[in-house]
């Protein structure tokens, strides 16, 4: 009955908080006193919510759950009447959060997922405590510490791998080819998870660096890729910020100054209790006026959109992909008691030229805004200009200065990705083969055959006419699956890298780049001219 109270009474503090948007507890919201009638109004909801409550509880068929039913019901149905991005994180949830803005955790490091109602390894991180003991990808993880996971999810899997650091941890694995179980003991360490990959070099002059999401740290990485990469050696660079989230705004913005000239803005946000508030760049690029194309899709998102939005207002870069997402609302996390969070809409973001990023989410359901396929969502009547007089749209992302799409899948090729059949027959193949392949690798002929009969026996649904016409394809992504097993998941990715059709279009734009940095500098210089004076 206790904890039924404690709960309760939490939930009629957090709709109060909410009742005020935020109110005393936002550092970027100012509270506004309450007038008489604003107070009757919230007290009348709240004893119409307690009444309401009371009726569940006592007459409800069965045992009511007071956690489930408030921080699984009540409080995330109640955010979500504000707006697609206002959220209630739950102590589990808010923990995850907390892990992704700090860009590290403390377990064993690995990726996990749901396989045939077991957990397996996807793939161990490089130099983790998983990937020095020995587990690899195609593990099926049968117990911890001596706990089975039959009856187990892969979240409840996961959390009972993490643990303080330098504690130990048994692990129990079935693999492929082995006739026993295999038993790993694992010393439990700092799992730090790099927000920047793959900083590497395209061809002479041309770099490459992902951005998979802004956490703490994004900034400080990528200034230490771009040293390590030896930034005055770059003629040209790719910012791959595709399928990235976002994240925190400070770093979204630290990244733009990267690349920015130093005083230029960056993004701006204000909302109904929020004052303006412009951020602009306050290092610069200290010279560094290599091209720049930036990769986007349509689940770039927030602070993502931020970076490609001031690079593209500024004709800083040429924008390649897709339109990007469309979440342009500012969330601000406030930390509240039980060990639980509530990111609150407080403002919405606007670029440089002053376009707004949100795409619209009035009178749709959240399922059509989150799976939105709408390419055109922009805003014709939000027409800003770049720099350099460039006609850019608002209210819909960021529209890309050059589309391009991911080729759809064919038949062969959608069967093969459901069906995971890389992963399986990776699996498979180093069951039967030593879990080495000799640097540089490639499938060769007896392996595309072994992945063809493997094919057969496990009943995939292809012809032979499609698997000759998809082999070179089937043979870059056997690549990059082999490669997590053979050597890790960061020589994997840099094969992705290295094959991805994109990249290699977003290497042919570069001269757009830097044509449209040079066009852009001309434009500013001459508009800095002083005119001449005519006599009347």
């Amino acid at each position: 009955m206790a904890q039924k109270r404690r709960s309760f009474l939490f939930f009629l503090l957090v709709i109060l908080l909410c009742s005020v948007l935020g109110g005393i507890y936002g550092p970027r919201v100012e509270a506004a006193p309450a007038t008489v009638g604003e107070g009757e109004d919230i007290g009348a909801s709240l004893k119409a919510f307690t009444n309401a409550y009371g009726l569940v509880e006592e007459n409800f068929a069965d045992q009511v759950d007071p956690d489930k039913a408030i921080y699984k019901g009540a409080i995330p149905g109640m955010l979500r009447t504000l707006d697609p991005h206002s959220n209630f994180f739950d102590p589990r949830d808010y923990q995850l959060l907390r892990e992704d803005q700090k860009g590290h955790y403390f377990g064993v490091g690995m990726q996990v997922r749901p396989f045939n109602g077991k957990t397996v390894v996807v793939a161990p991180f490089p130099g983790s405590p998983a990937y020095k003991a020995g587990l690899r990808p195609g593990d099926i993880i049968m117990k911890v510490n001596d706990k089975a996971t039959d009856n187990l999810t892969t979240t409840e899997v996961a959390d009972l791998l993490k643990g303080p650091r330098g504690t130990q941890v048994s692990i129990v694995v079935s693999r492929e080819g082995s006739d026993q179980p295999i038993s790993f003991t694992v010393i439990r360490d700092e799992i730090s998870r790099n927000s920047v990959k793959n900083a590497i070099w395209l061809k002479p002059g041309i770099g490459y660096v992902d951005v998979e999401q802004f956490n703490e740290t994004t900034s400080k990485e990528l200034e230490d890729s771009l040293k390590k990469l030896g930034e005055n050696n770059i003629h040209g660079l790719v910012l791959d910020l595709r399928s990235n989230p976002g994240g925190l705004l400070n770093e979204g913005v630290a990244v733009a100054d990267k690349f920015l000239q130093k005083g230029q803005s960056i993004v701006s946000h204000r909302g109904r209790t929020s004052p303006e508030k412009v951020y602009t760049a306050k290092n610069g690029n200290h010279g560094h006026d290599y091209p720049i194309v930036v990769l986007v899709n349509r689940l770039s998102a927030s602070a993502a959109e931020i970076v490609a939005g001031a690079l593209q207002d500024h004709d800083r870069a040429w924008v390649l992909g897709e339109t990007t997402f469309g979440k342009g609302l500012v969330q601000t996390v406030y930390p509240l008691s039980e060990n639980t969070g509530l990111a609150l809409t407080t403002a919405h973001f606007y670029t440089p030229s002053g376009r707004l990023i949100q795409r619209d989410y009035t009178n749709k359901s959240f399922f059509d805004y989150y799976y939105h396929k709408d390419d055109n969502a922009k805003d014709l009547s939000d027409v800003k200009m770049t720099d350099s007089g460039r006609t850019v749209y608002g209210g819909g992302g960021i529209t890309p200065d050059e589309k391009y799409s991911t080729p759809k899948l064919d038949h062969l090729q959608g069967e093969l990705i459901s069906k995971s059949a890389f992963f399986n027959f990776t699996r498979y193949y180093f069951g039967q083969h030593d879990a080495k392949l000799p640097k540089g690798w490639a499938p060769d002929a007896t392996t595309q055959n072994e992945f063809h009969d493997y094919l057969l026996k496990e009943n995939y649904d292809f012809t032979e006419a499609e698997f000759a016409q998809d082999t070179d394809w089937i043979k870059r992504l056997l690549k990059r699956e082999m490669y997590i097993t053979a050597f890790n998941l960061d020589e994997s990715d840099r094969v992705a890298v290295e094959t991805d059709p994109e990249v290699e279009r977003a290497i042919d734009a570069m001269p757009k780049a830097k044509a449209l940095l040079d066009s852009a500098r001309k434009i500013v210089v001459e508009r800095m001219q002083p005119q001449p004076a005519f006599a009347r």
